[in-house]
């Protein structure tokens, strides 16, 4: 069964060798939360959504969240769906003529896909149950 999910946090850490985003992911119903890394594009396309901030061309995210819409779909939520090997694997779901369409999508594009429209993020319990397993809370 599906868990609804809310962005709680966003972490950028840096060291001498490597640069490392990580969005925390906390269940809006419950405590469990868990980390998903993600790339510093993705990072930055949801801070600045967060923040409010425009950009004068749209990015890519913008324009996905354009070819949806314009195509007659709507991004009904995003579904994290697998974890694998410690690999994350997410659907879009969008409605468009009375059908569900599920896209396959990194987490991450997912993510901030979801903030950018604003949907729901959801997880999948037993990903919630795995990636908790391996991680402390945040």
């Amino acid at each position: 069964m599906p868990v609804q999910m809310e962005l709680r946090r966003i972490i950028s850490s840096t060291s001498e060798t490597q640069e490392q985003h990580f969005v925390i992911l906390k269940e809006v119903e419950g405590e469990r939360s868990f980390p998903i890394v993600i790339g510093l594009f993705e990072v930055t396309s949801i801070e600045r959504r967060i923040k409010g901030l425009a950009s004068q061309r749209p990015l890519t995210h913008d324009l996905l969240a354009a070819v949806i819409e314009n195509l007659g779909g709507e991004l009904s939520d995003i579904f994290i769906s697998e974890l694998r090997e410690g690999t994350y694997f997410a659907r879009l779901r969008i409605k468009r003529e009375g059908d569900l369409i599920e896209i396959d999508s990194r987490p991450s594009d997912a993510l901030a896909l979801a903030v950018q429209t604003r949907v729901p993020i959801y997880v999948a319990e037993d990903v919630i149950e795995e990636a908790c397993g391996e991680s402390q809370p945040f």
